[in-house]
């Protein structure tokens, strides 16, 4: 039982650390999905391949679709993240992506690992991105800086925003149940159906940001890959 709302962030009271079980569910989820099961597709398969088509025009828009395999893993990705959030909702589950160690340890080195292969890749293109052309020769230190505090913080705001929106969405769920709760008990039936109603309607709006904000996350990563050198 949590103490309080805000217990719910206490890795003890889930499995944070155990995430083969995650990656277990996630690599069948996605091998049955992607299985051709019949001779024709299915409305579910129809559904999936829709939404590979529309994130693969995305990641062939940027500069992404010239590094090798990240199409692939911008797709297998974005169902994992949502996966990971459609757990989160079940009852009696640990919502992963709530937690910000979770998100950091998932920014970090996807963050890193586009820095490190753009200076393998072209060092002085790399270093270019510091510096945008046609600028006045006064505000290149200025600029520089700026440039490198918004490539340092990138982790950081891809891990908040995910963790924040993901957290505070459960934390108002929680928040309702008990009033929800309560009333079954306490309350009439007028006060019984109007938390039924809104207790329902908001996780169906938290279904919607699960979505959403898998979908911005992969596409901060796709964003990202713009910026790498040529």
């Amino acid at each position: 039982m949590l103490g309080d709302i805000f217990s719910s962030f206490d890795e003890q009271n889930g499995n944070l650390f155990f995430w083969f079980e995650i990656w277990f569910v996630s690599l069948i989820v996605c091998v049955i999905f992607y299985s051709v099961l019949w001779v024709g597709l299915s409305r579910w398969m129809s559904l999936i391949y829709l939404v590979v088509d529309y994130i693969w025009g995305q990641v062939y828009r940027s500069y992404g679709g010239n590094i090798r395999g990240f199409s692939f893993f911008v797709c297998f990705f974005f169902f994992f993240l949502i996966l990971v959030n459609f757990l989160g909702l079940l009852p009696y589950v640990f919502s992963h992506t709530s937690h910000l160690v979770v998100t950091f340890s998932l920014a970090v080195p996807l963050w890193l690992s586009f820095l490190l292969s753009s200076v393998f890749w072209s060092p002085f293109g790399f270093l270019s991105h510091f510096l945008p052309s046609g600028a006045p020769s006064f505000l290149n230190p200025f600029l520089v800086l700026v440039e490198t505090i918004s490539v340092g913080v990138r982790p950081i705001t891809l891990s908040v925003r995910l963790a924040a929106n993901m957290g505070a969405g459960h934390i108002v769920i929680g928040l309702i149940g008990t009033y929800f709760s309560s009333s079954f008990f306490c309350g009439g039936f007028g006060s019984f159906f109007v938390f039924f109603v809104v207790e329902s309607l908001y996780f169906v709006f938290e279904f919607g940001i699960c979505i959403v904000q898998a979908y911005i996350f992969s596409l901060l990563l796709v964003l990202y890959s713009d910026e790498h050198s040529v």
